[in-house]
């Protein structure tokens, strides 16, 4: 026990002090989740994405290994949510719904800073390729199930996908930290330090705008599909990630960073996906705040199991 309630003060707490700062700050200070959001979103998580891989020591081989590791991880999440809802006879949009949450981790709101706190600064190049990989499959997943119920399927929804993803800006800084990095370029110091200190913001902002999104957000009913969409979010992901670490070749600090990146709540850009497509979009933010909610007993399990 006092195991545990080292992690959870020192690990997870962290974490929601800042977005309940956000909840609270939020409406009183008339603080904007979409303006919060967009410059993340635009500026500071490329940045931080940039300035971390330009500096990685991750070898091609290994930074392969654990992006294979989380596509098929977070692709059989999917595949499992919508399984697990044809199981229990939901008609084929609570399906799809089940689907885009059992996907789409918070895996930079929330996944980042506590892989950082649990597993030192280390471990951030390792978080960040686990970051971007989760990311590129939850786009792609997610905004192929939600345009399905609409009749948009075969290439039209996979081109759909294929686009989100395209023009992700955190995905667009990838080709020139590479680039910087494979090379050996010598970056100007006033670009490092703009780059360092744009990234060295992302974290707060992003749980800030993660607080400020919740507090906007009516408290929906809750429902046996909330708690099981939601389940297969906070319990298969990690639990498959461990399964499937040895076979990938996934092994020290990168497997425990996959673990606890696959642990992750439903993230907000479920709920837009789901807006946007509308697919049940009450229902998906039902999902994200009430796993936002359980992850703080999950995730400190994970954490003191693993």
């Amino acid at each position: 026990m006092p195991l545990l309630g080292s992690i959870f003060l020192n690990t997870v707490v962290p974490v929601f002090v800042l977005v309940l700062m956000g909840v609270l700050a939020g409406p009183r200070l008339g603080l904007d989740a979409r303006t919060l959001s967009r410059v993340a979103y635009y500026l500071l998580i490329p940045a931080y994405v940039f300035d971390v891989l330009a500096r990685a020591e991750l070898p091609l081989a290994q930074v392969t290994r654990m992006g294979l590791h989380a596509a098929v991880v977070h692709l059989l999440c999917a595949i499992l949510g919508y399984g697990l809802a044809r199981l229990l006879r939901r008609p084929p949009n609570v399906a799809a719904a089940y689907a885009l949450v059992a996907v789409f981790g918070n895996v930079g709101n929330f996944g980042l800073p506590i892989v950082q706190f649990d597993l030192g600064p280390g471990a951030q190049g390792a978080g960040t390729v686990y970051f971007l990989a989760i990311l590129t499959v939850s786009f792609v997943v997610g905004v192929a199930v939600a345009s399905a119920p609409r009749g948009v399927s075969g290439p039209l929804a996979v081109r759909r996908a294929v686009m989100a993803v395209v023009k992700t800006p955190a995905l667009l800084a990838i080709p020139p930290a590479v680039l910087v990095n494979a090379l050996n370029l010598e970056v100007p110091l006033a670009a490092q330090r703009a780059v360092g200190l744009l990234g060295s913001a992302m974290i707060p902002i992003m749980l800030l705008a993660l607080g400020v999104q919740l507090a906007s957000s009516a408290w929906p009913r809750l429902t046996l599909d909330v708690v099981y969409a939601s389940g297969v979010r906070l319990l298969a992901g990690p639990l498959l990630a461990l399964l499937l670490a040895a076979p990938f070749g996934v092994t020290g600090l990168e497997r425990s960073v996959g673990v606890l990146q696959s642990a992750m709540p439903a993230a907000v850009l479920a709920s837009i996906i789901a807006i946007e497509y509308e697919l049940l979009p009450q229902f998906v933010t039902a999902c994200v705040l009430f796993s936002t909610l359980a992850s703080l007993l999950t995730l400190t399990a994970v954490l003191a199991l693993y």
